[in-house]
């Protein structure tokens, strides 16, 4: 019934726009089982003593002034994806215009691939910081899909709140980058907002698309580094296990993986990773928090290879 549903909401695509985001949102829920938020009080109390913990321990450890979002949620899968679907609308809203590129048919095509792609992450992610990209105002959230941690913990066969926790530091890592550097959610805006008005035009700006790819692997790798030396705990066999899981993945998912971008996603952890433990082992966690200051002190490309190079223009 759920796939039923699911073929039929995108088939029924339409409107005006290049994507029907409500028949997004119904098939990407219909071929989605929710999961269940039925939670005791103690599981509640867990979420919220992980997320001061991890706020407390990464301002002491990377020393930077930052407050955590006053959206703190815990969802299920649909809940989820509607909050990710009104992202999406919100980044795609300068092609709205663009009615001739889209005829209904492509808009069926659109749709589809949208639903396909926001059902399988649904499914997968497990935490989320969203910096709410081009909303109104200077809101942020902070988003766990407690289905899919649940499950997660329970396929690698790990307790629950310690794997909770684990995640719970790493989506508070996010919240104090975009905290302590209150220009970045502009300065990406800027950069995906000129990227896609070249697409309307036919163009494709490599060079708006290099930078958002250097900024996210900044993001990314100083999201690691920090998670690993605040984390009050061992951590070394949580992050086996979930590599070890990943490389385990069947054909199908590695494909839809490949195809959603990421294995580009792993590879920003990993390169952002080996830039920052670089310039942390030579200079201290708080040091790489330099990187926040403002846009001029991100690495570029170059840099992400040779930690040094930035080292030396940070000393300047």
């Amino acid at each position: 019934m759920g796939l039923y549903e699911s073929v039929r909401a995108v088939s029924e695509a339409s409107g005006e726009g290049p994507v029907d985001w409500g028949a997004v949102a119904a098939a990407a829920k219909a071929s989605t089982d929710p999961g269940s938020l039925d939670l005791s009080p103690e599981v509640e109390q867990g979420y919220a003593t992980d997320v001061r913990d991890a706020r407390d321990r990464v301002r002491s450890v990377a020393d930077l002034d930052f407050d955590l979002p006053e959206t703190v949620e815990i969802q299920n899968r649909h809940h989820w994806i509607d909050a990710n679907v009104a992202t999406f609308e919100r980044v795609m809203r300068p092609l709205e215009d663009q009615t001739g590129l889209f005829p209904g048919a492509a808009r069926m095509v659109n749709t589809g691939s949208m639903a396909f792609a926001l059902a399988f992450l649904g499914k997968n992610v497990l935490g989320q910081y969203d910096p709410l990209l081009l909303a109104d105002g200077d809101e942020h959230a902070l988003y766990f899909v407690h289905p899919n941690i649940e499950a997660v913990a329970d396929a690698l066969d790990v307790d629950l709140p310690r794997f909770r926790r684990w995640i719970a530091f790493h989506e508070v890592t996010h919240a104090a980058e975009f905290g302590a550097a209150p220009w970045l959610s502009g300065y990406l805006e800027d950069t995906m907002e000129g990227a896609i008005e070249d697409l309307t035009e036919g163009q494709l700006d490599r060079d708006a698309f290099s930078e958002l790819n250097t900024t996210m692997t900044a993001v990314e790798g100083y999201a690691e580094l920090v998670m690993d030396r605040a984390f009050d705990d061992e951590y070394a066999d949580l992050r086996e296990k979930v590599e070890a899981r990943r490389r385990g993945r069947g054909p199908v998912a590695k494909l839809v993986r490949r195809l959603l971008g990421l294995g580009m996603k792993r590879r920003q952890y990993e390169r952002g990773k080996e830039f920052f433990d670089a310039v942390a082992d030579a200079r201290g966690v708080a040091y790489a928090g330099k990187v926040w200051r403002g846009s001029n002190s991100l690495p570029t490309d170059e840099e992400l290879d040779d930690p040094d190079l930035w080292l030396a223009r940070m000393a300047e």
